[in-house]
Order: structure tokens, then sequence, then C-alpha cells
């Protein structure tokens, strides 16, 4: 394997080391192949917001495998979990599985183009949507920590279609609209930024997106992989109040296993092949055991009273935590939360944006992380990933956690001055 992993920031480059093999993973906890436990705030990247091997999904996924994994045909959960996620979605019309959250924005970028007649893409700087040829430049996750403009392979001609502005720039964006946006088929988006760190929207930046859209009969996509089902059940368009056109999900609504969709206004997903000249397939599309996992997940998610506000809760006693322990030790530090989503930037100021996402201090970082990872608690490898809590975590991790912190904040004050 390229780099000895299958996804890039699995191997420990930004960090520095070598990367941890995990054996299994139950609850809160995962164990590496050398017998060790860790406290995981990664959970697979956000989709195990119930925890590791969750019982409900792990019976669904048991019972279904067992009928068969799959069919290359229609299946009754696909249309379960379908109506699940239009309950949750009222923008969603109609929708469509696919197979990852690359596939859902390419399958819905094609669509956007379609129904317009138009070829231009806008995207925002530090928003990843998946390594698609035209959506790479200005990119988070693995591209903004390896500092990478985009990616070989990838033709100018495609990388010339899309558009990139700074997120959270209402000027900036309302003036390339007043200029081109009658050429742009698609505005995509992050809602609340997951790829360079967790960056909220700031105040009037998706109501400027709605507005400007709207006026432009261009087509709002709202990616809301990382937080569908994840800040709200209805994602970041509910708490916002903001309804585009069309919807890309994953992660939560796999349960953990590799599942995509996308969905939005009834005259637009129309346009799909077999019904419209949009072609669009895949063989995997609809799995069996995904679908089932990606019920069993969002049904247990429901019976739980109050589970969100929880998640919040426990999200936020984390963070204040952590917080009180970098001033006493001196480390300028901004925490950015949502929901149970949150991101530690070894940055002195605010963090609203690419640039300001940039300059957080990637050595500090790399020893914080190391320093948690030798005292039992896994963040993610990079300082531009979002961490999850689960519903899994209690109160007895989160104040492991701020505990482990407090040691690793001393050790590291100790060699900064025994250098």
């Amino acid at each position: 394997m390229p780099g000895g992993v299958n996804s890039p920031v699995r191997a420990f480059k930004s960090v520095g080391g070598e990367p941890v093999f995990i054996e299994r993973g139950e609850g809160p906890y995962i164990y590496d192949v050398d017998g060790n436990r860790y406290i995981d705030y990664v959970c697979s990247w956000g989709p195990l917001i119930l925890g590791h091997a969750h019982p409900d999904v792990i019976k669904a996924v048991r019972n279904s495998a067992m009928r068969g994994t799959s069919f290359g045909a229609p299946c009754p959960v696909e249309l379960e979990l379908g109506e699940l996620i239009k309950s949750a979605f009222p923008s969603i019309e109609l929708l469509r599985m696919v197979n990852s959250g690359t596939e859902a924005v390419m399958s819905a970028v094609r669509l956007a183009r379609a129904f317009t007649g138009r070829k231009l893409i806008v995207k925002f700087q530090g928003c990843y949507h998946g390594h698609s040829d035209f959506l790479l430049g200005k990119s988070g996750s693995g591209i903004m920590e390896g500092d990478i403009p985009g990616s070989p392979g990838v033709p100018a001609e495609a990388a010339g279609l899309t558009v990139t502005l700074p997120y959270n720039s209402v000027d900036k964006f309302i003036d390339f609209m007043a200029e081109k946006g009658e050429d742009a088929a698609a505005v995509i988006v992050e809602p609340v930024a997951g790829n360079m760190g967790v960056i909220p929207p700031a105040r009037g930046f998706l109501e400027a997106l709605r507005t400007e859209c709207y006026l432009k009969r261009t087509l709002l996509i709202f990616d809301e992989v990382i937080t569908g089902f994840r800040l709200t059940p209805g994602g970041a368009q509910q708490l916002y109040d903001i309804r585009p056109d069309l919807t890309c999900l994953g992660k939560i609504i796999g349960g953990g296993l590799p599942v995509g969709c996308f969905g939005g206004r009834r005259d637009i997903m129309e346009m799909l092949a077999p019904q419209g000249p949009v072609y669009q397939a895949g063989t995997l599309s609809g799995n069996p055991v995904a679908m089932s996992a990606g019920v069993a997940t969002i049904k247990s998610i429901s019976r739980l009273h109050g589970f969100y506000k929880d998640l919040s809760d426990k999200t936020k006693s984390l963070t204040d935590g952590l917080l009180e322990l970098f001033r006493q030790y001196e480390y300028n530090v901004t925490i950015n939360r949502a929901g149970s989503m949150f991101t530690v930037f070894f940055a002195g100021g605010p963090v609203t944006d690419y640039d300001s996402a940039a300059v957080s201090d990637k050595e500090l970082y790399s020893s914080f992380f190391h320093e948690m990872l030798e005292a039992g608690v896994y963040f993610g490898p990079s300082r531009f990933e979002a961490a999850f809590v689960s519903g899994a975590h209690s109160g007895g991790e989160i104040e492991f956690t701020v505990q482990a912190a407090g040691i690793a904040l001393e050790n590291m004050r100790r060699k900064e001055e025994a250098e």
C-alpha cells in the first residue's frame, strides 16, 4: 500500500511517528494490535455517533448479512432508510443512495450542471468535498495539511471549472455572484466546516448563499456528509434554518459502513436516470447491510430522549475543561465547537476561515497529539481534523480525558524548558 495506508491521514505524516493499527472497538474505546486501549475521539471520522460496536447496529448488520450481503437489486431496507432520511430533512423530496461522500458530491454536481445547463462550480477554501478532480483545489483535510494546491493528475481544464472563494466572506461571495453568478451551476459548501477543523458559519454567511443562489438561479448544495444527523437529526440546515436545493449525506446514515446519499428538490432529482437523462449508477448502491446499519443507528438515536443535547453538553464539558488547562499552562489555543464536534487549534486568535486555520502551530499540535496518545486518548492525527464525541462517551471518559490533558501539557512544558 502506498505509504502503508489506504487513506493518507492515517499514515501520521502530519504528526510524525508510526500509526497505530486498530484491532477492535467497543463503546468509546479502540484497542490497538499491541493491546493498548484509547478513548476514541475520531469515531471513524464521525459516523460512530453511538460508539463502537453498538449492540443495535451489530445485530442489524448480522441479521442482514445472514440474508445475503449484496443483491444488485432493490431491497426493502433501502426504502426504510430513505424514509428516515426524508423525515429528518424536509429539503430532500427524492434521494439516491451511493457508496461514499465523494460519490454523493460528484453525482450532485453532475446533476446540478445538467439541470442549470451551466458548467461553473463555486466552492470555499478549506471545505473538503471528496477527491473528485474538480473539487480538490484549496480543500481541507489531507490536502490542507500537505499544503497541496490540488493534485497531479487533475487536468487544468477540470480545475478551471471551479472557483474557490474564502469561507465565511459574505462580501467576496456577493461580489462574485454579481459578476459571474449567472454562469454558476452550483455553490457547494460544508455549512459547518469540518475538514479544516471545525469552523461554524459566520453570521449571515449561509443566508447570503441562499439568497444569492436564488437570485441567480444557481443551485445551493449543502455537503452534510459530516454534519448530517451529527449536529441535529436534520443536520446544519435544521440548526440554521436554511433550505438547500441539494444535500449530500454520508457517515452516520451508514452506521459505520460505506454509504453516501444525495437528494433534494423533486424537479432536480427527477432528471436522474432512469426517470431522466442524467446517468448515475452503482452496483453496491443501496447495499442491504449498509442500509440496515444506517436504519439501526437512526432508530437508536430516536429512542434516546435528549440525545443531541446530552452530546452537546458532554462536548462542552470536555472543551471547557481543556481550554482551562491550556490557559493554566499559557498555551495560545482556540477551541471551536459545533454540537458534538470540536477542534483544538494552537492559534492565538479566532479561527474563522482557511487562512486563520492554516497558521495554527503544527509542532505544538503534534506534541499534544502524541502526549495524549501515550496517555490513552486518540485524537485525529492532523491539526485540521474534527474530533467527535459519541453517545458512548460518559462523564468518566470526559473526566479522564481532561486529566490526561493536564499530564500531557505538563510533559510538554517540561520538555520545552529542558531544550
